[in-house]
């Protein structure tokens, strides 16, 4: 990992983010606040980021000329997604400062890589195995079971490149996936899926903000409910996992940490994201410091104040042709914090924007959101 600044980076230095969707947006728009320059790279011209940044580099991710041009214009690095170039990142280094190094994406971009690094740090994970090929995974079901998931260690997101496994015959779906490198994972019977963000700052002092719920449609988040609805034991073993997660790593930035929640009111780990995170976007209006504000202030060296919840609230993805209808009510609704990320065409099942509703009473949150009926 990257040492850490000798000196906070102040405003008006400049922050290169690499990902130019609504994270990096969110990301810039909290750095501009606090009065820093920010640089985007993203191949789509007009990127959601780059609409609120001080300049775009319209290029491919994989354009190592580009990344070296928004190094060179920037201060210190940061992204928005895991899938980026690590060696790439390393070369960067000479330029600017990256923080949160390239360890971390090593670990988090590799599904086999991050279940590996958590079990190995005696953190609670499903049990799993690695799969290569069709003998592989004969024998990582004889050793994990069914029902499993199979999913490709790198690239997924949002259901995509992974299979259910019911049987010990895999589907065609499942075997379909052999082609890239695989890990097979036992399905979880879990009662809730929760969520909590996590920031440490450069002088080692880890912050969390609250354990919230997750409700998804078809893999993809639709609603967060926060504080999460669960017993105080499983908040304390949420915060208590996230700080060993956190000090673990040396982590710089925020962290999105998901669990599942069982039966027996324990918790697993089910996936980590070195990023903000969507069931993170909460914290704009309900916290005292965004998960955004709180990146940039770990990334830059500042000092992060402790996280309190101002409001209970609940945050209702926009996908597809949602973005229109809560547009059309928004006449209606006061009481909706409405975002829209600027994307250029509208696309099903897309993130497209969100809205969030604080309320002491979480139902009523829930039923001013009620008319926004979701994709099918």
């Amino acid at each position: 990992m990257n040492a850490n600044f000798k000196h906070p980076l102040l405003p008006p230095a400049t922050i290169g983010i690499v990902g130019g969707g609504q994270l990096g947006q969110m990301m810039a728009l909290s750095a501009k606040a606090m009065g820093y320059h920010v640089g985007i790279l993203d191949p789509t011209p007009q990127a959601p980021a780059g609409q609120v940044a001080d300049f775009q580099i319209t290029a491919a991710y994989e354009d190592t000329a580009a990344l070296m041009e928004l190094a060179k214009r920037s201060d210190v690095l940061t992204y928005e997604f895991e899938n980026v170039d690590e060696d790439a990142l390393i070369a960067a280094q000479r330029y600017a400062q990256l923080p949160q190094g390239t360890e971390l994406l090593h670990i988090t971009g590799d599904r086999l890589n991050e279940k590996q690094f958590l079990h190995d740090h005696g953190i609670p994970v499903t049990p799993f195995a690695p799969v290569n090929d069709q003998q592989s995974l004969n024998y990582a079901l004889n050793r994990v079971g069914t029902p499993a998931i199979l999913k490709t260690v790198t690239g997924g997101y949002d259901g995509h490149g992974q299979a259910d496994i019911n049987e010990a015959q895999p589907s065609d779906d499942a075997l379909a996936l052999l082609d890239k490198p695989c890990i097979l994972e036992a399905r979880q019977e879990f009662r809730t899926e929760v969520s909590m963000m996590v920031t440490r700052s450069a002088a080692g002092v880890v912050t969390t903000f609250p354990l919230v719920e997750n409700r998804h449609q078809h893999h993809i988040l639709h609603t967060t409910i926060a504080p999460a609805n669960v017993q105080q034991t499983v908040h304390e073993m949420a915060r208590k996992m996230a700080v060993s997660i956190a000090n673990a790593l040396e982590l710089r930035g925020v962290l999105g940490i998901e669990f599942f929640v069982l039966p027996d009111d324990t918790l697993l780990v089910n996936e980590l994201a070195p990023r903000p995170h969507n069931s993170g976007h909460y914290t704009i209006e309900a916290c005292n410091i965004s998960q955004f504000e709180a990146h940039i202030r770990s990334i830059c060296g500042l000092p992060i104040p402790a996280i309190t919840q101002t409001s209970p609230a609940v945050m209702r993805n926009l996908l597809g042709a949602d973005l229109t209808l809560a547009r059309q009510h928004l006449i209606d609704h006061p009481e909706w914090h409405f975002h829209d990320y600027g994307k250029a065409a509208v696309k099903p099942q897309r993130k497209m924007g969100h809205v969030t509703v604080l309320n002491e009473d979480i139902d009523s949150a829930l039923t001013s959101l009620a008319l926004l009926k979701g994709e099918q």
